[in-house]
């Protein structure tokens, strides 16, 4: 009887989770170690050891196994977001294995403490760039960039356990002082928070999000009847947002904890639409992550879920049009985008409260997102342009995000100067916001400007980039 495989924890660390998504393609094809190893000419017991993270594959190797498994890239690009052969990221000294989220913020089980790591962009000593954990009072008494200081909070009140909750809730439960009933009051407050996260960056908001989650769960104890399903909607729909702040500060495994807690909510609410944009939003995160295996299979249990012709079907379609760029099914990807396209006018007037955001410029920007996952860089770099003009007023933080994507496709398309600029502008926004998904962007395009390092508009980039970051040091590695 052949032997068991391994369960594996693509969330303990970088290395993981791409020996994770090498199974995953493997068995994707139906292929076993010693066909996948007889293909890419890889000793099978190495193959094994990359997928349970116990051996690490240089640049070469991934190269070649993502050529082999068709992963269009995928493969590689993780690979270079982890760091060369040398593997510093992975260093013990300097580990991943906890995330920003986890740390400074803590989730419901596991507060952090003065003495526990901080998750941090720091510069490796090869040069690339990679998150890694930090000492927090060893940080604090050192200092460290404004990039790296704003992706953690530190000196924000964010970072800080406010001991708000009872204040909270003795202010919601007399919200008819203010004309208001507790349930009127909580949706202002989420609204409210919206807006600062679109505004300022999920940093600012997240503590007060969190804390807004323990005060519905109190209000709900007393609550009977129609106010106890609105507070349960709200729960849902706060706990939406929390994963998708977390999303933003690049914790997928906060993220995605905070997604299933809300898709279980969100049934115990009753409400279809809510369930379906949840699934929507699973399908997201899914791209983010550049799962290749589920990205696609969200997004279309999403459009199954929805309604016919609805606001909520467009969106899962644009998740799924990126989730097919992604496994380099260029002509599936563009099918679903035009649907898409073909169908926004008619969807606008859709009176479900969830996807409003969906319009013109939101679906440019995944067409370009996916222009650049196939390679299409300088029609992706155009295209981000011209959706990034669309966009109204208030978004800072996702302008910065797509304004980061643009200066990479630029870079793709040899236009360093012009990628050197824009991105300029987007570590602006990050140095604002400390999105994660802004400075992830920025460490892709540091990495690809290195051939005209000697560019003036490209040197000043990189320097002012690496001032954000953390730098390890010959002690820490």
């Amino acid at each position: 009887m052949a032997q068991k495989p391994r369960e594996l924890t693509p969330w303990v660390s970088p290395w993981h989770n791409w020996g994770y998504e090498l199974r995953e393609l493997r068995n994707l094809r139906g292929w076993s170690l010693r066909y996948l190893a007889d293909k890419a000419m890889i000793d099978h017991s190495h193959l094994g050891r990359f997928e349970r993270a116990e051996r690490k594959a240089d640049r070469a190797q991934a190269a070649m196994l993502d050529q082999v498994l068709g992963a269009n890239g995928m493969l590689l690009r993780l690979w270079e977001r982890i760091g060369d052969e040398r593997g510093h990221v992975a260093n013990p000294q300097v580990h991943v294995a906890k995330s920003s989220v986890d740390l400074a913020l803590g989730l419901p089980h596991e507060a952090a403490s003065d003495g526990e790591g901080i998750f941090v962009p720091c510069r490796l000593r090869d040069g690339s760039v990679g998150w890694v954990t930090l000492d927090r009072r060893a940080l604090m008494r050192a200092g460290v960039g404004l990039g790296a200081a704003a992706a953690i909070g530190v000196g924000s009140p964010a970072a800080a356990d406010s001991g708000a909750v009872p204040g909270l809730v003795r202010k919601t439960r007399a919200a008819s002082a203010y004309g208001s009933t507790p349930v009127e009051h909580l949706r202002r407050t989420r609204r409210l928070l919206i807006d600062s996260d679109n505004l300022l960056g999920p940093r600012q908001v997240v503590r007060a999000v969190r804390d807004h989650i323990q005060v519905i769960q109190e209000l709900r104890r007393e609550a009977k009847g129609t106010d106890r399903r609105d507070l349960m909607e709200l729960q849902t729909q706060f706990g939406e947002f929390l994963s998708w702040l977390y999303q933003d500060l690049g914790d997928h495994k906060a993220a995605s904890y905070w997604l299933d807690r809300a898709m279980q909510w969100s049934h115990t609410v009753g409400d279809g639409d809510l369930t379906t944009y949840v699934m929507a939003r699973k399908a997201q995160l899914a791209g983010d992550a550049a799962d290749l295996v589920d990205v696609v299979d969200l997004a279309e249990a999403a459009q199954r879920m929805a309604r016919p012709r609805s606001r909520l079907a467009a969106v899962a379609q644009t998740y799924e049009s990126y989730g097919h760029a992604l496994r380099g099914e260029a002509a599936e990807s563009a099918r679903a985008i035009d649907d898409v396209r073909n169908v926004l006018d008619g969807v606008t007037a859709d009176s479900t409260p969830w996807g409003v955001w969906l319009n013109a410029a939101y679906v440019e920007t995944h067409r370009a997102q996916s222009l650049e996952a196939l390679g299409q860089h300088e029609a992706a770099a155009d295209t981000f342009a011209a959706a990034i003009r669309m966009m109204p007023d208030g978004y800072h933080r996702d302008r910065g995000v797509y304004l980061a994507r643009q200066a990479v496709s630029l870079a793709g398309a040899r236009a360093p100067e012009q990628a050197a600029a824009i991105g300029g502008q987007a570590l602006t926004v990050a140095e604002d916001t400390g999105s994660g998904r802004i400075t992830n962007e920025l460490a892709r395009l540091d990495k690809a400007l290195i051939p005209w390092q000697r560019e003036p508009e490209v040197a000043e980039f990189r320097a002012a980039f690496d001032a954000t970051l953390a730098h390890e040091t010959e002690q820490e590695a």
